[in-house]
Parts: C-alpha cells; sequence; structure tokens
C-alpha cells in the first residue's frame, strides 16, 4: 500500500508506531455529548432509535401531513395570539379598513381587522392559521380511512386507533373554538347554534349555556373562555395526544405492505437517521410551502365582508367550516315539531338527534371496531403486515357506508347553497336527503362488498392462469384463445401473501350432562357475525391447486410450441381461412 492511499489517523488517536495509541482530545461537540451522555445515559436509547427502520409507501405520508401542519398550526398560532385581543369589550372601530371605520365592534373583532390590514404579514399568518386547521383535520381524516381500510387497527394496535379517533374529534373541536373567536356575524352565527345545542340538552341544557357564557346569551365571557380554550386547553391536550400516539407507533414498529421479505417480525425500510429523517425533513416544507401559498392567495374567512357580530342578524347563505358540515346538515333534513314533554321538560328530538346523538354515536362506533372484529374473529395475533382493501370485504364496505352516510350528511348541510347554484328546490333536495341517508349507506355496502369480492376472483384467475398478453392463438384443431403468460413472482407473492378466512363455528349449546353452556347466545351471534363476515370471501388458491395450474400452463406450451400460429394482424398460411382473414387484438 502506498502511502498516500493510507488512512489518516491523526485525528482520532496518536502513536508513534511503538507505543499504544492514544485518543487524541475531542472537539467542542463531542465533549458536549459525553457530558450529556454521561448525565442522561442518552447513548443507548440514542443509538437504537435513530436507527429504527421505517417502511416507505405514499400512503403513510398522510400520517405526516397531519403532524406537520399541527406544527404550522403552532407556529401561525404564536404569532396571532401576540396581536389578538380577546375581549368582548365594546368599542368603535377607527382602523385602516374604511367600509367599517366608525362601526361598533368588539375588541376581539377589532383587533381581527387590525391583523388583517395593519400588522405587517397578518393577514398571510391568519390565512395560513384558518388552511393548515382545514388541512389538519382533513389530512387525519384521510389518514384514519387509510389505516381502516388496510386494518391498521388490529392487534396491538387498537389504543393507537382510540388515540386517533379522539384527535379528530379534539382537532374538530379546535377549528370550531378557533374560527368562533373573531366574534364577526358568521362566526358568531356559529356560536348562537351551539348555545341552542347546549339548551337542547334536557334538564341541564340551560344550566350549561348560563355557565359557558356566563349568564344569557351572548353575554361578555364566551370569547376569553373560548381563547382559553383554543390557546391552552384543548392544544396541551393535542399535544399530550401525538406525543402518545408516536410512542405507540415506535414501540409496536411501523406497518408495511406485503411483499418479498416482508413478514411479520420485520420491517423493510430505511433508517430514521439519516434516510427518514431527511425525507420527513423536506416533507414539512413541502407542506409549509403549500400551505404558504394558500394562505398567500386564496382566500378564507374574510371577516371584514361579515362585519361585526349582531344577535339581530344572521348571514344569509351561513356555512360552518366543511368538518362542521355534516352535523349541521343531519339538523336541516330531520323533519320539525320533534319534541316530547317529560315531567316540565321539554325533550328536542329534532335537535338532540343530530347533534347531541349521531355524531358521539359515530365516534364511539369508529373507537369500538378493531374491537368488535377482533372479537367475531377471535385473532388474538399482532398484525403488522397491510391488507389490501379488496381482501376484507365486509370490513371495506362498513367503512364505505360510514363514509356515505358522513357524504350525504355533509351535503345536505349545503342544501340551500346547492338549491340556489342548481336551480332546484330546496324543499326537493331536503326530500331526497332524507330517504338517501338511509338507502345510500346500504347501497354503497352491497356494491362495495360484491367489488371487493369480484376482485378476489380477479386474482386468483390471475394466479391459476396469468395476465392477458393480447396474443391470439389458434389450436391444430382450429380453436381460438388468448395467449396467457404467469404473473412475476413479487406479483404472485403480494397476492397470496394473507391468511385464509375461517367462519367461526360454535360448539353445543349444552355439555356432556345437558347443563347450558355459559355465553352460548353471545357464542352463537359471534358465528352469525363472522358467516356474515367471511362466508362470502374468495380464498386464495391452495398449493395443489397453483401445482396443477402451472402443469397445465406447462402441458398447453408445450402442446402450442411450433404447432399455434399468432393471429396478431400478420397473414399466416392456412387453407382454410383466406390471406386477409384478421383477428383483432384484444386490448391489455
Amino acid at each position: 500500500m502506498s502511502t498516500d492511499s493510507r488512512i489518516d489517523t491523526s485525528k482520532v488517536a496518536t502513536s508513534n508506531g511503538t507505543t499504544a495509541a492514544t485518543a487524541s482530545k475531542p472537539g467542542p461537540a463531542g465533549s458536549l455529548a459525553s457530558w450529556a451522555d454521561d448525565r442522561l445515559g442518552l447513548a443507548t436509547a440514542m443509538k437504537k432509535n435513530l436507527r429504527k427502520v421505517f417502511p416507505d409507501h405514499w400512503s403513510f405520508m398522510l400520517g405526516e401531513i397531519a403532524l406537520w401542519s399541527f406544527v404550522v398550526l403552532l407556529l401561525t398560532g404564536v404569532f396571532l395570539t401576540l396581536w389578538f385581543n380577546p375581549s368582548m369589550g365594546h368599542i368603535t372601530y377607527e382602523g385602516s379598513y374604511d367600509q367599517l371605520r366608525g362601526v361598533g365592534m368588539s375588541e376581539s373583532m377589532a383587533s381581527t381587522l387590525h391583523i388583517s390590514f395593519d400588522v405587517r404579514g397578518g393577514l398571510l399568518m391568519r390565512q395560513m392559521h384558518h388552511w393548515a386547521a382545514a388541512i389538519f383535520i382533513a389530512s387525519m381524516m384521510v389518514h384514519l380511512l387509510r389505516v381502516a381500510f388496510t386494518g391498521a387497527y388490529r392487534k396491538p394496535r387498537e389504543l393507537n386507533w382510540v388515540i386517533g379517533c379522539l384527535l379528530l374529534l379534539l382537532g374538530t373541536l379546535e377549528g370550531f373554538t378557533g374560527y368562533s373567536l373573531p366574534d364577526d356575524l358568521l362566526s358568531g352565527t356559529g356560536v348562537r347554534a351551539a348555545d341552542g345545542f347546549l339548551k337542547a340538552t334536557p334538564v341541564a341544557g340551560s344550566y350549561m349555556s348560563f355557565l359557558l357564557f356566563g349568564g344569557e346569551f351572548p353575554g361578555e365571557s364566551i370569547i376569553p373562555r373560548l381563547y382559553i380554550i383554543h390557546v391552552l386547553l384543548i392544544p396541551g391536550i393535542l399535544l399530550a395526544l401525538i406525543a402518545a400516539h408516536m410512542l405507540l407507533l415506535v414501540y409496536h414498529k411501523h406497518t408495511q405492505w406485503p411483499g418479498p421479505g416482508r413478514t411479520e417480525q420485520n420491517v423493510v425500510g430505511f433508517p430514521m437517521l439519516p434516510v427518514y429523517a431527511a425525507k420527513a425533513g423536506g416533507f414539512f416544507f413541502m407542506v409549509f410551502g403549500v400551505i404558504a401559498i394558500m394562505g398567500g392567495l386564496m382566500s378564507i374567512n374574510p371577516v371584514w365582508k361579515f362585519g361585526p357580530y349582531d344577535p339581530t342578524k344572521v348571514t344569509a347563505g351561513s356555512q360552518p367550516d366543511w368538518y362542521m358540515g355534516w352535523p349541521d346538515g343531519l339538523l336541516r333534513i330531520i323533519p320539525t315539531g320533534w319534541e316530547t314533554v317529560i315531567f316540565g321538560y321539554t325533550i328536542s328530538w329534532n335537535v338532540m338527534l343530530p347533534i347531541l346523538i349521531v355524531p358521539p354515536l359515530m365516534l364511539v362506533i369508529l373507537m369500538l371496531l378493531p374491537f368488535i372484529e377482533g372479537w367475531i374473529t377471535g385473532d388474538k395475533r399482532d398484525h403488522h403486515l397491510l391488507q389490501r382493501p379488496r381482501n376484507a370485504p365486509t370490513r371495506t364496505a362498513v367503512m364505505v357506508s360510514l363514509m356515505t352516510f358522513y357524504g350525504l350528511a355533509w351535503a345536505a348541510g349545503g342544501n340551500d347553497i346547492i338549491a340556489i347554484k342548481l336551480d332546484l328546490s330546496i324543499n326537493q333536495i331536503t326530500y331526497f336527503m332524507r330517504v338517501a341517508i338511509f338507502l345510500g349507506p346500504l347501497l354503497a355496502f352491497w356494491i362495495t362488498r360484491r367489488w371487493c369480492i369480484s376482485l378476489q376472483r380477479h386474482d386468483n384467475e390471475k394466479l391459476l392462469h396469468g395476465y392477458e398478453t393480447g396474443i391470439i392463438t389458434r389450436s391444430p384443431e382450429g380453436a381460438y384463445a388468448e395467449r396467457h403468460l404467469p404473473i412475476s413472482e413479487t406479483s404472485a407473492y403480494t397476492l397470496t401473501a394473507r391468511d385464509r378466512d375461517e367462519v367461526y363455528s360454535v360448539g353445543s349449546d349444552t355439555d356432556a350432562a345437558g347443563v347450558a353452556a355459559p355465553n352460548s347466545r353471545s357464542e352463537r351471534l359471534r358465528a352469525r357475525l363472522s358467516s356474515w363476515m367471511y362466508s362470502h370471501n374468495v380464498q386464495k388458491p391452495t398449493r395443489a391447486e397453483l401445482e396443477e395450474a402451472h402443469h397445465h400452463a406447462e402441458h398447453e406450451a408445450e402442446l402450442q410450441a411450433g404447432l399455434d400460429h399468432p393471429v396478431d394482424g400478420h397473414q399466416f398460411d392456412d387453407h382454410r381461412l383466406r390471406d386477409t382473414d384478421e383477428v383483432p387484438l384484444r386490448d391489455h
């Protein structure tokens, strides 16, 4: 080895060639790291976690969008708190917005106008904050759907699923409290509606309203109290739940899609440092950039157009933020006059059902999905490989039916806008929604389940017979058929990387002595639900079926070798057909 090619070790150790090497004095960064490790013992934990592997797939970025948009919310929120005044004290506006100068309003509304027109970059920060909130809730919702459709909520991640559902609920409440703070006419209408919802609560409704508003609506306390809830209470809970969510993610290890080399016992991907950290950091700046562009170019919540809140006025076409639209839609389509008087208390079912009963019930159903599925299947294993939605037809159909219910209720929240834009009768739209809200989810369930089962059959056909090549061949007997080729080993592995579904069967209702077995009724219910969930599924081919298909393909290939005539628009020599006869190719 030449002198030029030798490794220079003088930076890490010194030696004269006859004595043992001694370490060089560490630099400032090394000294600081050693000092911290001696007192905190971080080296072992950090070494393990910084090399933790994360799989790579585009669908895993949905959760990151929610995380980074929350970071943008924190950054822009801190900026806004420096100038926002959460007070309902009445003043006369004398700011730079001419159209409202001399108009009486709350200090909250005036400070919002001041941020928008007088603070450098204030309007940009306001709109970035609002857009980030909308994206935060939207990305959480889509991330939740991805987890549900792929079965990522199965053991051991049931608790993380519950945390995710709570994050979605708290994010929605955080958004409502945030856009209510400016005290403009639109947000004030929403606060007035919230007061009505509270008062619809049986027995305690009026007391709850007086406690929140500090007296009769609107009072002088609601904005300061919403401000504390918005900047302190809910963000603190959100931070704690996000931290717990991420810790459980690291502890359980990330799920991954099935494929060659991927099992329930390993994770195939990139380590935290340097690859994943660099990608995640770059993705944060992408999310930040998109939100900044939206905040700079797309107007949202222009409170100066609405004016200050006045309890005697309601803006025509008032719409809440999109994530509050579906309870509003249920409220719009429910028939009026559903009231019951019990012991002198009025029960307003037309408000309780769409606002106080159905939304919490939907949340509870979402949170219980992994536990219900685990009870039906009796599956106690840990699952780290994701399922394709088609391989769980009933679960996929249930989620699509819930999405359909949500979508129809959300569309009903804009029935007046739909009627105006499409020149339709608002009454006809309302009547249609009243029927569709029940029939739509059932129809969506049936279509989705049959669709998934058809896709399962298609996968089996590909496994057994290969893919269509578009080449038409003719046998020696004159029969025509399309040539199939086997799919790749990678594709075959992916299609077969799933368990066969087992329908649970209940034993005898009585034991050997004729005594009724405990929990026999629940076991029969479980067996019926298991049959409903799995009996229609198409199972993957057995090894014998795959081997038989393989031998059949080899046999056909031997017969066709040198005998078949490809018909792809070329002429062929056969006295039974004219030279100009052609058979069109099938699409690939």
